[in-house]
């Protein structure tokens, strides 16, 4: 993983380099349970098609709509996935307690996944999975000059999704709901919860963040960094979009932050986030389950904006 920090540290994420395994690499070992699904539904025209692998541990693999795939999934860090980092209880550094969905950096490209799928169901629209997260380091790698600070490769870090195209009322509207269950006996004044990140394919150069008051959109630089807006990412003819939002956001203590962007030329490829944060330095984080929404919209830039003009107007409601 390479980290850029903006105001406060934010959220790591993958750009291992073409290649082939990572040295050390296992020959990959049939999971018990199979990560291989697909769901479906229709919006507008065409249909939002979602696909998860064995590979990844059961996380997104692939999202199409309209002809366009949306995921960018080239090692075990660049998917529709989900994450975490933990200060362990000392000075916190990215990427050195961080738990992953879809597997480790020395999974690299290959076959196999450190992560352990425990469950997958997927039917018609709705995908539902847990599993259980691999460390993105091993032990005794480093991130930022700092060795790693877990013990093991797999983490006993839960990670529980729900998935469903269409809610709402919306075609285009998918809910992306997920449950960290941080084990006990570990002690942490620091979390930073990755909801849900997305990366995608170089094309979706157009960056924008939503204004609830005008209803459109204004451009973004494409950072990297935060702030406290939903994120859209588009191609440059606004035909597919997508954006992220969450009712959770922002966190409190963190009302800059919450919702990334990234844009690395280089690797031809470009990335967004939802995260959520928890300080407590006196306390420390308690042990248990962490649940949060998050909304993915899918489609034109138009649809797109509808989207969030609905999902606005929804949660201000209640």
């Amino acid at each position: 993983m390479i980290l850029f920090r903006s105001l406060i540290p934010c959220i790591c994420f993958s750009l291992v380099t073409h290649g082939q395994w990572a040295s050390g690499q296992e020959t990959p070992v049939k999971p018990q349970v199979s990560g291989d699904s697909v769901i479906r539904a229709k919006s507008g025209n065409s249909e939002i098609v979602i696909k998860t692998t064995s590979r990844l541990a059961g996380a997104i693999d692939s999202l199409t709509w309209n002809g366009k795939q949306f995921i960018d999934s080239h090692d075990h860090g660049r998917q529709l996935q989900s994450a975490s980092n933990f200060d362990v209880g000392s000075k916190f550094v990215a990427e050195t307690f961080n738990p992953t969905e879809a597997g480790s950096r020395f999974d690299a490209i290959g076959a196999a996944t450190t992560s352990k799928l425990l469950e997958l169901k997927a039917k018609d629209n709705v995908l539902v999975t847990k599993s259980q997260m691999a460390f993105w380091l091993k032990p005794g790698e480093k991130s930022n000059n700092t060795l790693a600070k877990n013990t093991t490769t797999l983490s006993n870090h839960l990670l529980t999704k729900r998935v469903e195209i269409g809610v709402l009322g919306s075609e285009n509207l998918i809910s992306y709901d997920v449950t960290f269950t941080v084990p006990a006996g570990e002690k942490h004044h620091y979390a930073q919860f990755e909801m849900v990140t997305g990366y995608m394919p170089a094309e979706f150069s157009s960056f924008y963040t939503y204004d609830a008051k005008t209803q459109q959109f204004q451009k973004l630089s494409i950072g990297p960094g935060e702030q406290r807006k939903p994120v859209v990412l588009s191609t440059e003819n606004g035909s597919h979009a997508m954006g992220i939002y969450s009712p959770d956001l922002p966190a409190p203590n963190f009302e800059h932050a919450g919702y990334g962007r990234f844009s690395f030329k280089y690797a031809k490829v470009v990335k967004w986030n939802s995260v959520y944060r928890i300080r407590d330095h006196q306390s420390g984080i308690e042990p248990g389950e962490y649940t949060f929404r998050n909304y993915v919209t899918v489609g034109s830039l138009e649809d797109v904006r509808k989207a969030m003009i609905l999902l606005h107007q929804h949660f201000s409601e209640q």
